[in-house]
C-alpha cells in the first residue's frame, strides 16, 4: 500500500485496518478519521482532518513531550514548564513558530493562545510529524470514511494534503469511490482468534477505544481475568469510583484517559485516586484515549508485560500490596 498519495478501499473495514496497522506497521501511524457534516469543498475536508490530527496530539501530550511527564501540571509553574520544554524542543527539531508551545497549553487548560494561526500547509506539515513522532512512527496514514457521494470533493482535499506535506490518505469503506484516476486497493485483513476468554463486565457502550481494547486483549490469553466498569471503594466509608479496566488478582488497574483529563480538576482528581489506589496495593497504568485507538498493539504489549512481571512476582512469593 503507497503511503505516498491518496488510494481507495472500497472493500475494507476502517477499524480492522487501523488494528492491523497498528498491530504490524511499525513504520506508519493510524488516525482514523469519520468526517461529521459532509464537506461542500475541498477546503473543508482539509481543515475537518487537520483538526483530528490536532485532537489526537492534545491527547498524545505527553508523548511527544516526555521530559515533563513526570511534572505534567496545569498550574502557573507547570505551565511555565510546558512551556519552556515545548520551546526548547521546537528550536531542536525546527517546529514553526509558536506551534508546539501554543499546542501544549491547549492541551493542558483547553485553552487556545491569542495568536496567529498559522498558513494551513504549514499546519498540515507540522501536525503530521508531530503525531507520527509521538507514536514513534516516521508517517501518518490518516483513515478517512466519505459519507455517500462525497468521494470526489474528500479526494480532492486528501490530494491537497499530500501534496503539501500532510498525511498519507486512505479512503476507506462504501463511500471511497472517487474520480477514475483514484486508484483502488483490495485487501483481506485477517481475524486475530480469541483467546484470552471473556472478561466480566463489558466495555462502556459508547466508548468505541473500550472496545477496541477489549478486542485486542481478548486474543491475549494472559488477559484472562480482567473485569471491565468495576466500583471500587478503598474502605467502607469511602465514595465509590469506577476502574475502566481491572485485573483483580494481580491488583492491577488500567485507566484510559481523554483530552479531558488534563484540565485542572480532572488532573487533581486522577492524581488523588491514583495515590489511594498505590496505597492500597494497586499499580495503576494510564494511556490517553488516542494511544488505544492508533496504537493499542503497544497498549496491549505493555499491559501484557505488566502482568506477567507481577504473575511471575506472586509466584515466587513476592506480592505486592496489601490482602
Amino acid at each position: 500500500m503507497p503511503s505516498d498519495r491518496v488510494v481507495a478501499l472500497p472493500d475494507a473495514d476502517t477499524d480492522a485496518l487501523a488494528m492491523l496497522i497498528a498491530h504490524d506497521h511499525p513504520d506508519l501511524a493510524a488516525v482514523v478519521h469519520r468526517p461529521a457534516v459532509r464537506p461542500a469543498m475541498p477546503a473543508d475536508v482539509v481543515h475537518a482532518a487537520l483538526d483530528r490530527l490536532e485532537q489526537v496530539a492534545v491527547e498524545l501530550l505527553p508523548a511527544w513531550l516526555p521530559e515533563i511527564a513526570d511534572g505534567l501540571r496545569p498550574d502557573t509553574s507547570g505551565l511555565a514548564a510546558v512551556r519552556v520544554a515545548a520551546t526548547a524542543r521546537a528550536r531542536r527539531e525546527r517546529f514553526p513558530g509558536s506551534f508546539l508551545p501554543d499546542l501544549a497549553v491547549y492541551a493542558v487548560t483547553g485553552r487556545r493562545a491569542a495568536t496567529m494561526p498559522l498558513p494551513v500547509r504549514i499546519r498540515a506539515a507540522a501536525l503530521a510529524r508531530l503525531v507520527a513522532g509521538a507514536f514513534g512512527r516516521r508517517r501518518v496514514v490518516l483513515l478517512v470514511e466519505p459519507a455517500g457521494g462525497d468521494g470526489a470533493v474528500v479526494a480532492a482535499g486528501a490530494a491537497w494534503l499530500v501534496q503539501h506535506g500532510g498525511p498519507a490518505v486512505w479512503l476507506v469503506g462504501a463511500g471511497a469511490a472517487g474520480p477514475d484516476e483514484l486508484p483502488e486497493f483490495r485487501i483481506a485483513l485477517p481475524r486475530a482468534p480469541l483467546s484470552g476468554g471473556p472478561a466480566v463486565g463489558k466495555p462502556h457502550p459508547g466508548s468505541d477505544v473500550e472496545k477496541r481494547l477489549e478486542a485486542a486483549l481478548a486474543a491475549e490469553s494472559w488477559a484472562a481475568g480482567r473485569r471491565w466498569n468495576q466500583n471500587y471503594r478503598s474502605h467502607g466509608l469511602a465514595t465509590p469510583v469506577r476502574l475502566d479496566l481491572l485485573w483483580p488478582d494481580e491488583r492491577c488497574v488500567v485507566e484510559i484517559d481523554g483530552p479531558e483529563h488534563c484540565r485542572p480538576v480532572h488532573f487533581e482528581a486522577d492524581r488523588q485516586r491514583d495515590v489511594q489506589l498505590q496505597l492500597d496495593g494497586y499499580a495503576v497504568l494510564r494511556f490517553t484515549n488516542a494511544r488505544v485507538i492508533h496504537d493499542v498493539g503497544a497498549v496491549v504489549q505493555q499491559i501484557g508485560t505488566y502482568l506477567r512481571a507481577r504473575r511471575r512476582d506472586m509466584a515466587e512469593g513476592r506480592h505486592h500490596g496489601r490482602r
